[in-house]
């Protein structure tokens, strides 16, 4: 999901003006439009699709670094026991 600045970036004038074309821009394109007012960032219109992927990478690799810790502190258990909280055989 690269920004393509000379095509990602739009003023905040042109969002109140045409809300919808912007937004189906960033759902078409997969990318998200920074939207910037007085030369500066002010905010980010993403699709919802590529905003829950993201979501669920975010969430992802919290919990294998929260592992990766937890692994490091020695808080670990054996396979047998986890296979048997999990109800595996």
């Amino acid at each position: 999901m690269q920004v393509k600045f000379s095509e990602d970036v739009v003023p905040l004038s042109d969002l109140k003006v045409n809300p919808g074309k912007i937004v189906t821009r960033a759902n078409d394109n997969k990318r998200p439009i920074l939207v910037t007012s007085r030369g500066r960032g002010v905010a980010v219109v993403q699709g919802l699709e590529e905003y829950e992927i993201l979501e669920e990478k975010v969430a992802f690799m919290q919990a294998v670094t929260q592992g990766l810790v937890e692994v490091q502190e020695g808080k670990t258990t054996e396979l047998t026991e986890a296979k048997r909280i999990l109800g595996l055989k």
